[in-house]
């Protein structure tokens, strides 16, 4: 599998399953039935931040986008999300991604990386982050209007980061 940043002619593989994750409604609070022109902006990133694709034979099975979680006086903390194809689930590329994006804050002089909206019904996500050094730092209770489970939480995550260089962003 190999990771990179993602060109503008991969947003149509992406959106395959983009589409799919957003109408299970079961991982995010976005908006349901986008066309794929509705969908562009709410996962392909403009600079500062970038979105990246995991690539296995050929077929991207997996996104990541990232970038300053506030603009101006926040900065300096990253935030990121995540999609993996259903069909490339429990194959390792959330933590494959998960990795890059760590690495992408850390080479950008990110301070640390807060996740704003993690379900708390996502166990397979909240388990990995908290593999990867993140911590649960409070819940919002009943946050996320899930299709089967009804209102649960949504956690705010964050990964302390040391940056590359110098401090300031």
């Amino acid at each position: 599998m190999q990771i990179r940043t993602s060109t503008a002619e991969d947003w149509p593989e992406i959106y395959g399953f983009y589409r799919k994750i957003m109408d299970e409604g079961q991982t995010y609070a976005f908006p349901q039935g986008q066309s794929l022109a509705e969908a562009r902006p709410w996962w392909m990133e403009e600079p500062p931040g970038q979105t990246a694709v995991a690539v296995d034979e050929g077929r991207i099975i997996g996104s990541a986008k990232m970038g300053p979680n506030k603009p101006g006086a926040g900065s300096h903390i990253a935030t990121a999300s995540f999609l993996v194809d259903p069909e490339a689930r429990s194959r390792g590329v959330g933590r494959a991604l998960g990795r890059y994006v760590i690495e992408w804050a850390r080479q950008e002089n990110y301070h640390g990386i807060q996740f704003n909206a993690v379900v708390e019904t996502n166990e397979a996500a909240v388990h990995l982050w908290q593999s990867l050094g993140f911590t649960i730092l409070g819940t919002i209770p009943g946050a996320f209007n899930h299709p089967a489970k009804g209102l649960v939480g949504l956690h705010f995550m964050f990964l302390p980061l040391e940056p590359a260089t110098s401090p300031g962003r």
